[in-house]
């Protein structure tokens, strides 16, 4: 429970689960390794379906791995995605009874602390700045439940893990699951 009330507390990460940072990764992707008609390795643009069960840079050669990280890096990639379908709606009705923070592992790329707090001041001007939390181990957070797609997270976070299907988590059967904001509503509001 959070200290300032008696509700429980709900942290959600960004990327995946309410920031299509996917589809960015597969949009610029797509534009700098266009498809090669009758290379049966590269014969369409790469597409979520292609993800099923494994990682971006597990679906691409080793070669192309640091184009991919290169998005990451660049200053605008965070700024530029997509708000999931429900999202903003969802956690807006969550507010009225579970306090809610946004908890990004956003060390991992400490260049876009800067992109995903103004995304988020854009998208979700409704979540206060004190309730948006920036780390790398999401093990530090003290909240009742922890909506993320990323297993590593949920596995050190010491409350209850909610997964947000993703294409790379799509054989996980260790954590109860979501597979859409509609879900996440019914799982948490009467």
């Amino acid at each position: 429970m959070s200290p300032q009330s008696s509700r429980k507390i709900i942290a959600v990460d960004m990327d995946e689960v309410i920031a299509d940072a996917l589809g960015e990764h597969l949009a610029r992707y797509n534009r700098d390794f266009p498809p090669v008609p009758g290379d049966p390795h590269f014969p369409s643009p790469l597409t979520r379906a292609d993800l099923h069960g494994r990682r971006l840079w597990q679906a691409v050669p080793a070669s192309r791995h640091a184009a991919l990280d290169a998005y990451f890096r660049n200053e605008d990639f965070f700024r530029n995605l997509a708000v999931f379908p429900d999202a903003a709606r969802v956690l807006l009705r969550l507010q009225s009874h579970y306090d809610i923070f946004i908890a990004s592992a956003a060390m991992e790329v400490p260049s876009s602390f800067t992109a995903k707090y103004d995304w988020l001041a854009e998208h979700f001007p409704f979540i206060p700045t004190s309730h948006i939390v920036f780390c790398g181990d999401k093990s530090i957070l003290r909240a009742d439940f922890l909506i993320d797609d990323n297993t590593r997270q949920l596995a050190a976070f010491h409350g209850e893990g909610i997964l947000f299907t993703s294409p790379a988590n799509i054989h996980e059967t260790a954590y109860r699951r979501v597979n859409n904001w509609q879900e996440v509503e019914t799982l948490f509001l009467p």
